[in-house]
């Protein structure tokens, strides 16, 4: 692949990840809303399965049929779809007990990883600006966070952790994109939702355990609830736009080199800024507006040193 159509694809994969995390951050201010009322699972099944419906209506029939779902890749699949399951579900359950601004932020050492492991992992080479790019991103969170201070709190390790899940999650788009199309993996994890969903809402569902105070235990085991007429649009809302943001972010980490692609992902940070102050009545406290700038410059310096920086061919993944 020429140096000029590596380029090519970096920009496009680029766009996608910006139209995918628009998506993503309707699903987080979505189920931050409903997190006080049902239970995790509950509300991911329910999502799982209008999103399901939606693929099979308009996604499915416009890129091949049934066909799409023929994989020799299924084992790769349904670990590709554990990372997003475990991953979706540890940043649900840090928005339950976190301004939607702060578990964001600190979601997004996800560049950091996804950089480190595209090194490790697929044997990308990760140009310096972009590792300036990533560690100003990450100097960020660490404001946000506080480590070390009393105003750290252990929630903040659950963003965290689904932000190496999310790494993990590239990781295997990117070994498998030769053979398996975006919308092939976006069917696998919705399926891999429903069913693992459905067995979370069979051994947590009857509220069983649910006697914690803490918001992201209550909103795990909490019992299921009937749905609110006014609660189901957001549930159509959220399946919509989860399964549209998968198929583009699938899209995204297929055509775009993974370290290229990570630091654009920092769009959702300013969106969820709005979503806090908009919805939830929540600002960014001083030290979190300092680290959201840092955060929001770093893709800047990154859009900028790639659009001015050199055509040199890089190196390709291994397959």
């Amino acid at each position: 692949m020429t140096a000029e159509m590596v380029k090519r694809n970096n920009s496009i994969g680029a766009l996608f990840a910006l139209a995918a995390m628009v998506c993503f951050s309707f699903n987080d201010m979505g189920i931050k809303f409903l997190s006080d009322h049902y239970a995790l699972h509950q509300v991911v099944l329910y999502r799982s399965v209008v999103g399901m419906v939606f693929f099979l209506c308009f996604i499915m029939p416009f890129n091949g049929g049934f066909s799409l779902i023929r994989t020799r890749r299924l084992r790769a699949h349904l670990l590709r779809g554990s990372f997003v399951v475990f991953a979706n579900m540890s940043l649900f359950l840090g928005l339950a007990a976190m301004p939607i601004a702060d578990a964001i932020a600190v979601f997004f050492v996800s560049p950091m990883a996804i950089a480190v492991m595209s090194v490790l992992v697929l044997g990308e080479t990760v140009a310096p600006r972009r590792w300036v790019a990533i560690a100003i991103g990450f100097a960020g969170v660490l404001v946000i966070v506080q480590p070390g201070t009393s105003a750290f709190q252990v929630a903040s390790f659950l963003p965290a952790l689904a932000a190496i899940l999310y790494g993990s999650m590239h990781m295997i788009t990117r070994r498998i994109r030769a053979t398996e199309s975006a919308a092939t993996m976006a069917f696998y994890i919705l399926l891999t939702f429903i069913v693992a969903s459905s067995t979370f809402g069979l051994l947590l569902g009857d509220g069983r355990y649910a006697d914690s105070a803490h918001p992201s235990l209550a909103f795990l085991l909490r019992a299921w609830q009937p749905l609110e007429p006014d609660d189901i649009v957001i549930i159509i809302m959220l399946g919509i736009t989860g399964v549209v943001g998968g198929v583009l972010v699938s899209q995204a980490y297929r055509l775009s080199e993974a370290a290229f692609a990570a630091p654009f992902e920092y769009i959702a940070m300013p969106l969820a800024i709005m979503w806090g102050v908009t919805v939830f009545g929540t600002w960014p406290q001083p030290n979190a507006w300092a680290g959201i700038a840092l955060i929001i410059g770093s893709g800047f310096y990154l859009l900028w040193s790639e659009t001015n920086g050199s055509t040199l061919p890089r190196p390709q993944p291994r397959r």
